[in-house]
C-alpha cells in the first residue's frame, strides 16, 4: 500500500461524513452557483445562524469549503467550494466502479461457461 492511501482515505472519510447531512449537501448545491455569505446560506437553507455555523465548520474541516473575508469588512465571511475533495471522491467512485465492473464481468463469464 502506498503512503498516499491513508491520506486519501482520511480525506475521503471526512468528505463522505460531511456530505452525509442533507443540510450540508444543500450548502454545497448553493455554493456550486457562486460564493455566498454565511447569512445568505442560512436563509436559503432555512436554518438559524448558529446551526449554519456548525454546518459550515464541518464543511471547512472536511476541506469542501473555504472561507474568505472581503477587503471592505473582515467581519463578513464568504464561503466557496474547493474542488480537491470532490475530485478525490470522483476518483474513488471511478475506481470502485471499475472494480465492480470487472467482478461482474468475471461472474458473468463464469456463469456462461456452464
Amino acid at each position: 500500500m502506498s503512503s498516499a492511501a491513508p491520506a486519501l482515505s482520511d480525506g475521503l472519510d471526512r468528505t463522505l461524513s460531511a456530505l452525509a447531512d442533507p443540510h450540508r449537501r444543500r450548502v454545497v448545491e448553493l455554493l456550486r452557483e457562486r460564493p455566498r455569505r454565511a447569512g445568505e446560506l442560512a436563509e436559503a437553507a432555512g436554518l438559524s445562524a448558529p446551526a449554519m455555523s456548525r454546518h459550515l465548520r464541518t464543511l471547512r474541516h472536511s476541506g469542501l469549503v473555504e472561507e474568505s473575508h472581503p477587503d471592505f469588512d473582515a467581519r463578513v465571511r464568504v464561503y466557496q467550494l474547493r474542488a480537491e475533495p470532490m475530485v478525490d471522491l470522483l476518483r474513488w467512485l471511478e475506481q470502485t466502479e471499475r472494480m465492480w465492473s470487472a467482478q461482474l464481468a468475471a461472474f458473468k463469464a463464469h456463469l456462461e461457461q456452464d
